[in-house]
C-alpha cells in the first residue's frame, strides 16, 4: 500500500505511548506482525498525511488540572484516537479542539452498571465517534445526547494478505482462541468436551488462560501472530464463545479465521451478524447454549465439503468488505469528510 496520501489534509493519531507504534513498524518489517501500525491504521495515509502522538499515562495530578481546566491548552487540527481510554488519554495530557475517537468497551460497562461519568464527558467533545458494531450504536447515542458527536457503525477490517488463504485440512481439527474478558469458556469447554465425546478423532485446542479445560482438549499458551498465523491454516472450524456483549468480542479471531478460509461458529451477539454470514460463513449459537456449539461443531466436522465452500465465502466476504482498507475508508469519510 502507498503511503503518498492523497490530499494535503493532515491527521494526528494518539496512541498509548508503551505500545510503541515504531516498534510495531520494526516487528512488522520481518513479517512478524499484520499491517505496519496497529488496527491497520497506516492504511490512513492513502488519504492525509498521519503524525503519530505518543500519549503518556496521566498520572493523578494531570487528572485533576485538567478536570480543573489547568492543564495543557487545546491545540488545533484533527486527531483521532483508536478507543475511548486512548481518548481520554490524549484530551488530558495532549488535548485537541477537534477530535474524534473509537468507541468499544463503553456501553457494556455502562450496561453492567458502571458509568464513568468524566470519560462520557470527554466523549462529548468529540466531533465524531465510531463503534464497530451495530449493537453499540443507539446505546452510545443515548449516552453522548441529542447534541453530542455523531456515531457511525464502522465494520472492522483485518491485514488479509497476512491473513491469506491456506489450503483445507484433511486432519478435522476444531480451534478456539481468546482470552478477552467477555469470552466465555465454561460453555466452550462444555461444548468441546461434548464434540470429544462424540467424535473423539477430532483434535480441540484452545488457546486461553482459562482453567478447567476437559479431557480431550488440549491448551496452547499465548502465541504470536505469526504462530497464529500457521495455527489458523491447520484447523477445519475455529469456535468462539461468549458472554452477553455489545462490542463483538471475538471479532478478530472470527476475520482471521475467514481470512484463512475456515468456517466459525460463534455466539450469537448484537453485531456479531454483521461479521458471520449465517449457513454462509459459519454458524450462530444463543448465548451459553453448549449443545447448539457441540452440534453445528460436529455438523462441519463431519462434512468437509461443506466447511470448506463456507470457508470459502467467507475470505471472499473479507475480501470484499473486512479489510484493514476498507475499515480505513470508511474512517477517511468520517476523519475528512472534505476530501
Amino acid at each position: 500500500m502507498s503511503s503518498a496520501p492523497r490530499s494535503e489534509a493532515a491527521l494526528a493519531w494518539g496512541f498509548p505511548a508503551e505500545q510503541s507504534v515504531s516498534a510495531w513498524e520494526l516487528r512488522h518489517s520481518v513479517g512478524d506482525v499484520p499491517s505496519a501500525w496497529q488496527y491497520g491504521l497506516d492504511g490512513l495515509r492513502r488519504f492525509a498525511r498521519v503524525e503519530v502522538i505518543d500519549l503518556p499515562a496521566p498520572g493523578r495530578l494531570s487528572r485533576l488540572r485538567a478536570r480543573t481546566g489547568l492543564g495543557p491548552r487545546p491545540v488545533d487540527g484533527m486527531a483521532f484516537t483508536w478507543d475511548e481510554n486512548a481518548a481520554f488519554r490524549m484530551q488530558v495530557t495532549r488535548p485537541r479542539r477537534r477530535f474524534a475517537s473509537g468507541v468499544i468497551w463503553l456501553t457494556d460497562m455502562v450496561q453492567r452498571g458502571h458509568v464513568p461519568t468524566r470519560l462520557i464527558d470527554v466523549l462529548r467533545g468529540a466531533e465524531d465517534l465510531w463503534v464497530l458494531s451495530r449493537g453499540q450504536v443507539d446505546p452510545l447515542r443515548d449516552l453522548v445526547g441529542g447534541n453530542g458527536p455523531r456515531v457511525t457503525a464502522v465494520p472492522f477490517g483485518i491485514d488479509a494478505d497476512f491473513f491469506a488463504a491456506r489450503p483445507f485440512p484433511d486432519r478435522p481439527r476444531i480451534l478456539s482462541i481468546g482470552n478477552d474478558r467477555d469470552r466465555d469458556p465454561q460453555t466452550l469447554f462444555r461444548a468441546f468436551e461434548l464434540v470429544h465425546a462424540q467424535r473423539p478423532e477430532v483434535e480441540l485446542i484452545v488457546q486461553t488462560s482459562a482453567s478447567g479445560a476437559p479431557d480431550g482438549v488440549r491448551v496452547v499458551d499465548r502465541m504470536s501472530h505469526r504462530e497464529l498465523r500457521e495455527l489458523y491454516a491447520t484447523a477445519s472450524v475455529v469456535a468462539t464463545a461468549t458472554r452477553p456483549n455489545l462490542h463483538v468480542s471475538g471479532m478478530t479471531v472470527t476475520l482471521e479465521a475467514l481470512a484463512t478460509g475456515r468456517p466459525v461458529v460463534n455466539t450469537d451477539t448484537p453485531g456479531m451478524t454483521q461479521y458471520v454470514a449465517e449457513g454462509e460463513t459459519g454458524h450462530l449459537v444463543p448465548v451459553g447454549d453448549a449443545e447448539a456449539l457441540a452440534d453445528r461443531l460436529v455438523e462441519l466436522v463431519d462434512d468437509r465439503d461443506r466447511a470448506e465452500r463456507m470457508g470459502v465465502a467467507g475470505r471472499a466476504a473479507v475480501e470484499a468488505t473486512f479489510t484493514t482498507a476498507h475499515m480505513c475508508a470508511h474512517l477517511a469519510a468520517i476523519l475528512l469528510p472534505e476530501h
